[in-house]
């Protein structure tokens, strides 16, 4: 694949913070800078409960694609902004269930990039690939997806974390449109993002965009719950992250966080 960006070492800003390498810091990872460590620790300091909404994302992305693989019969999975490889990716999920699973990861961060290797381990009944693109070029993820996909068939198009670093005037409500476009009736959308529902959690985050490489805009449940616009919402619909299908822990009921989520088909 060509392009005219830069290569990636080239874009491996290390003195700034990278939300993928902040994402993998705040998930107890090792794959990221002392410019993440920091900014991760500075959003810990403000707002302690950023590491539960990590966590409870991942757990989210693993319930979603359980639900997609084995109620949903989806085999084929594109997974934009995936970050860097951590447990339960979404082929360790979809190919323990369905083996002959195909899913493609696209994200931009070169540091990803680097451990792309990682994810690329399939089952020899499915397929894994990864794309070096940015969530913009619609046209090219989809290109490039087609290469190991087949777009004539379901796909689950999983968003976590991603439209939010999208600001409002770059229409990302448009752009989810445009690329559940290209997908098949029974596709499906899995998307979650944080919400300013908590005044430290907002101003923890606009300490984090002074530090950072790229801003996180964080929006209602409402604007969220627009990303599903024209798509039949997968019950319990657009709720907080930790209560969509939550696996049941001791009879406890789930705590409620600053995220929201939700599963749509495409009819």
């Amino acid at each position: 694949m060509s392009d005219d960006r830069e290569p990636p070492t080239d874009r491996l800003q290390t003195d700034r913070a990278h939300s993928a390498r902040v994402w993998n810091y705040l998930l107890g990872g090792k794959d990221n800078y002392p410019a993440d460590a920091e900014a991760g620790e500075m959003i810990i300091e403000a707002f302690p409960d950023i590491a539960g909404i990590a966590r409870d994302q991942r757990a989210f992305l693993a319930r979603a694609v359980r639900h997609l693989t084995g109620d949903a019969g989806v085999r084929q999975f594109l997974d934009i902004g995936t970050g860097l490889p951590t447990a339960n990716n979404t082929h360790e999920v979809a190919q323990w269930m369905a083996p002959e699973s195909r899913v493609v990861y696209v994200d931009n961060d070169p540091l990803v990039l680097t451990h792309a290797r990682a994810l690329l381990t399939s089952t020899p009944e499915g397929a894994c690939a990864y794309v070096d693109a940015d969530v913009r070029d619609t046209a090219l993820v989809l290109r490039e997806a087609a290469r190991t996909l087949d777009l004539g068939r379901p796909v689950g198009l999983t968003l976590l974390g991603i439209m939010g670093q999208l600001p409002d005037e770059e229409d990302p409500w448009g752009l989810v449109g445009r690329l559940m476009a290209a997908l098949p009736s029974g596709s499906h959308l899995v998307l979650a993002d944080g919400t300013g529902t908590s005044d430290t959690m907002t101003r923890a985050i606009e300490a984090y965009n002074a530090r950072s490489a790229s801003s996180y805009h964080l929006r209602s449940p409402a604007r969220i719950a627009e990303f599903f616009h024209g798509l039949e919402l997968v019950e319990p619909g657009v709720v907080r992250t930790s209560r969509w299908r939550p696996d049941p822990v001791s009879g406890a009921d789930p705590p409620s966080s600053h995220a929201v989520c939700g599963v749509g088909r495409k009819p």
